[in-house]
C-alpha cells in the first residue's frame, strides 16, 4: 500500500507542476531582485547627490560645463579603482538630479496628471529601486513624468531588465496595457475586473517572429510557442504555460484549445484562441464553450472562472460588444501586430553625452514619445 502511495506521488499533474515551478522560480528571482536592489539602491541615491552637490556648485560659484571632465580626471587619479566616474556618466549624474530635484515630489504628482492606465501614487523606495541603467534609459526615451512613473512601477512589478523595459518602451507598453475589449465589468467584482482587465493589452506586439503573409493559424501559434520566452514577456507578469493544443474531453468528443495559460495573480486559467484576420461574432460562442469546459475539466474550487480571450488581427468594437452580450463567462479580444522588423537597436545602456543633453534640453511640448512601431 506504502509503496502504491508513494509510486503514486511521482505522478504530477502538469498544470500543478507549471504552478509549482512558476512559484518557486518566483521566490528565487525575488531573492535574486532584492540583493540587486540593495545595491541598486545605494548606487543610485549617491549618483543623484553627486549630481545635487555639482549643480549646488556650479549655481553658487557659476562654474561652467568645464568643471566635469576636470572632476572626472581627478577622480580617476585619486580613485584609479572607482568604476563609474567617467565624464560621460558624470554628465548624466547632473542631468539625473537636475530631472528629479525632489524624487518624492516627482512620484506624488502622478495623482494630477491624466494618464492611461492611471499611475497611482507611488512610494518614494520605487524610485530608488530602479536601477541606474534603468533611469538613463528613461531619461533618453520617456519625456511625459506620468509615463516614467508608469514604467518604474512595472519594471519593478515584472522584475524587467534594461533591454526589457527598452523594448517594452519601443512597442508603447504603456499605452496598450487595459485596452482589450472585454465582460470583465459586467462579470466580476470591481477590484478583479480591474485587475483582469489591466492583465490584457490591446495590440499586443509579435516583432520577435518572423512570419510572413500568407500564413495559416497553426503557423502563427508554432511559433509563437518557438518563442515561448518572448510570448511570455509580451503577455505580461503571471502567466504560467500550460500546454498547446490542449485536449479537452466533452461527451466523449476530443476538442482542442489552442493556448492554454494559468494566471498566477488571478489565479484563474486562462483560454487563449488565435485567429488570423478580423473577428467574426461566432468566435465568442466557441469560446464561451472552452471556457466552460476548462471550468468543469480543470478548475478547482479555489480557482477564479475560466478566462478567454481571442486573439485576432483587426476587430470592431461595437460588434465585439454585441458579441459578448449575454454570456456569463469571462472573455475578450485583442488584437495582434507582427513586424519583420527588428526591434529597435540599443546601441548602448548609457547613451552619449549628446543624446541625453539633447533629449533633456529639448522643448517641453514634445510630451508624446516616439514608440519603435512603423505605422
Amino acid at each position: 500500500m506504502g509503496r502504491n502511495s508513494a509510486i503514486k506521488r511521482t505522478v504530477v499533474d502538469r498544470t500543478e507542476f507549471a504552478t509549482l515551478l512558476f512559484d518557486v522560480k518566483g521566490r528565487i528571482q525575488s531573492a535574486q531582485r532584492r540583493a540587486v536592489l540593495a545595491v541598486s539602491n545605494e548606487l543610485v541615491s549617491l549618483y543623484w547627490d553627486i549630481g545635487r552637490v555639482i549643480d549646488e556648485r556650479q549655481q553658487q560659484e557659476g562654474w561652467g560645463a568645464a568643471v566635469v571632465p576636470r572632476l572626472a580626471r581627478a577622480l580617476k587619479n585619486e580613485l584609479s579603482d572607482a568604476k563609474g566616474f567617467s565624464e560621460r556618466n558624470i554628465k548624466l549624474m547632473l542631468a539625473f538630479y537636475r530631472e528629479y530635484p525632489d524624487p518624492a515630489e516627482f512620484l506624488d504628482s502622478g495623482s494630477s496628471e491624466k494618464v492611461q492606465p492611471p499611475v497611482a501614487q507611488l512610494p518614494a523606495s520605487i524610485f530608488w529601486s530602479i536601477p541606474w541603467a534603468h533611469h538613463v534609459i528613461l531619461m533618453q526615451k520617456i519625456k511625459s513624468p506620468s509615463n516614467r512613473r508608469w514604467y518604474m512601477e512595472q519594471t519593478l512589478v515584472n522584475g524587467w531588465s534594461r533591454n526589457a523595459l527598452a523594448l517594452q518602451i519601443d512597442a508603447c507598453a504603456h499605452s496598450r496595457h487595459g485596452k482589450a475589449v472585454s465582460n470583465f465589468a459586467e462579470l466580476f467584482p470591481e477590484a478583479h475586473s480591474d485587475l483582469a482587465q489591466q492583465t490584457l493589452k490591446d495590440p499586443y506586439i509579435f516583432d520577435f517572429l518572423t512570419l510572413t503573409e500568407p500564413f495559416r493559424e497553426s503557423e502563427l501559434e508554432t511559433e509563437l510557442v518557438k518563442h515561448l520566452e518572448r510570448f511570455l514577456l509580451e503577455l505580461g507578469q503571471g502567466f504560467a504555460f500550460v500546454g498547446r493544443q490542449y485536449r479537452l474531453d466533452v461527451a466523449d468528443e476530443d476538442f482542442y484549445v489552442d493556448l492554454l495559460f494559468y494566471h498566477l495573480r488571478l489565479r484563474a486559467f486562462v483560454v487563449i484562441e488565435l485567429k488570423k484576420g478580423g473577428f467574426k461574432p461566432e468566435y465568442a460562442g466557441k469560446l464561451n464553450f472552452y471556457c466552460n469546459a476548462v471550468n468543469d475539466l480543470l478548475k478547482q474550487p479555489t480557482d477564479a472562472p475560466t478566462i478567454g480571450l481571442i486573439l485576432c488581427q483587426t476587430r470592431n468594437r461595437l460588434l465585439a460588444e454585441y458579441s459578448f452580450a449575454g454570456i456569463d463567462r469571462p472573455i475578450g479580444v485583442s488584437t495582434y501586430e507582427l513586424t519583420r522588423a527588428l526591434p529597435k537597436d540599443l546601441r548602448s545602456a548609457l547613451p552619449t553625452v549628446e543624446e541625453i543633453e539633447a533629449e533633456l534640453s529639448s522643448d517641453a511640448s514634445g510630451d508624446e514619445e516616439s514608440c519603435g512601431r512603423k505605422s
